[in-house]
């Protein structure tokens, strides 16, 4: 799927940022964490596939807040009450009158202090991760930060803001595995989010918030999901707030991700029985995809000629000319592994050129890559993409030789009138596949 496109509501004299995602009967508001930015966003696939589940039983509303990201740069901080107008704004430019808030770690408090000032705009109300105070002391435990420790984290900020690491992400997801192209794009969501003195201003406003007394007051259905293990904002949180809202469902997840997306089957479906009564995924498990395996051949001996710290250049160089070719042609990042990708496309055409343009780009850093492309049925189980259809074309990729792009007859087959040729590489058995394939190489 594209970037949705990016939108601006008015908001007093203030333009934000939003994109509209699916067409179900709920509109969901997601009030999303510390900082945002609507096109960077979405150049991670798990928070792109996160927002299509959601988006397949809900009409899905992402924002960008006022100072932040895509929207108006203001100066300081702004308040909540501010914020609140903000996603009126957006909510009445999308023509929704009701509609559920999720909120997500700092955007925790301004949902539930939106659920109990607008119950009347508040379908309903999600809390994920979410904040109760930042500030930590004798009768709040559970904070992040003492105000000594807070200002000491400040000293040095301007020169760290948009300097991620490994050990970010092992604290927002640690079920994932760092990979450098993730780091790359942390990095880069914090700095397109917010100049150095902006994210101060912003964090120092979210440090002073309080949402005990308030909390107490909402009067709408709501959800509380929060990981038992939450390295960045503590599960007494949660436990407070289940403790609080009046009627509130909590369920506490076992691992410790602070960020939903990365291990997201749980929690997606927690939220769909929440809103709809129904969990069944509403995306469909299977669909038919053109799939494009790609690798680096001899990178083994490439890294070794290198040293590490080199060839760690080169593949963050050779994953970033991947994602702006798969984004040119409009392709979908399924999986990265190391030198390997596996993409898929809407059409097998469309994969063999998308191929072919990474293989020339691939060629001026001096490497070279091999690719298999083959249509089929694809599913996903536990977030991995699984199916027979991903074992041929993984096969087929693996019988390639340098600069070798190879197809599988099916999609010899679809490509007819598209002006591409293909040269016979005969009938090859397939390790694991019961039938042989004929197995053809794009001349």
């Amino acid at each position: 799927m594209t970037t949705p496109r990016v939108r601006f509501a008015r908001s007093g004299d203030v333009d934000v940022a939003y994109q509209v995602l699916g067409d179900g009967d709920i509109d969901l508001v997601w009030v999303e964490g510390a900082w945002t930015h609507r096109e960077v966003a979405w150049e991670l696939p798990a928070y792109r596939r996160f927002c299509e589940h959601l988006g397949g039983f809900s009409r899905l509303i992402l924002f960008d807040k006022r100072g932040m990201g895509m929207s108006d740069r203001v100066p300081g901080a702004t308040t909540l009450e501010t914020r609140m107008d903000d996603i009126r704004a957006v909510m009445d430019a999308v023509g929704s009158e009701r509609a559920a808030l999720m909120g997500e770690s700092e955007g925790g408090p301004l949902s539930i202090l939106f659920a109990a000032a607008h119950p009347e705009r508040t379908r309903a109300l999600i809390l994920q991760g979410a904040e109760v105070r930042e500030k930590k002391g004798p009768d709040w435990p559970w904070g992040e930060a003492t105000d000594d420790e807070q200002e000491a984290y400040f000293v040095g900020f301007a020169e760290r803001w948009g300097q991620a690491s490994e050990r970010w992400i092992r604290a927002l997801a640690p079920s994932v595995t760092p990979e450098p192209w993730m780091v790359d794009w942390l990095s880069r969501s914090m700095i397109n989010s917010a100049t150095p003195s902006a994210a101060e201003a912003f964090m120092r406003m979210a440090h002073e918030i309080d949402v005990r007394e308030i909390a107490k007051t909402v009067r709408v259905p709501t959800l509380i999901l929060h990981a038992s293990e939450d390295r960045v904002c503590h599960v007494e949180n949660a436990r407070w707030l289940a403790r609080n809202i009046p009627e509130a469902t909590y369920i506490e997840l076992p691992g410790g991700d602070h960020l939903a997306y990365f291990d997201p089957d749980r929690i997606l479906s927690e939220i769909r029985a929440f809103l709809t009564g129904e969990r069944d995924a509403a995306v469909p498990e299977t669909a038919l995809v053109t799939l494009l395996f790609i690798d680096l051949v001899a990178s083994t001996q490439r890294a070794a000629a290198l040293g590490d710290r080199q060839w760690a250049d080169v593949l963050v160089r050779f994953h970033a000319s991947v994602r702006r070719e798969v984004a040119a042609f409009h392709g979908r990042e399924i999986d990265a592994v190391g030198d390997g990708f596996l993409l898929t496309f809407d059409g097998p055409a469309r994969a063999i050129r998308c191929a072919r343009s990474i293989a020339e780009e691939v060629q001026r850093l001096g490497l070279s890559m091999r690719a298999g492309v083959h249509v089929g049925e694809l599913g996903f189980v536990d977030g991995k993409p699984v199916g027979i259809a991903v074992h041929i074309g993984a096969r087929i990729g693996g019988l390639a030789g340098p600069g070798e792009i190879l197809v599988s007859s099916t999609v010899r087959d679809l490509v007819a009138g598209s002006g591409l040729s293909f040269v016979d590489r005969g009938v090859h058995a397939l390790k694991g596949i019961p039938d042989p394939w004929p197995v053809f190489a794009v001349a």
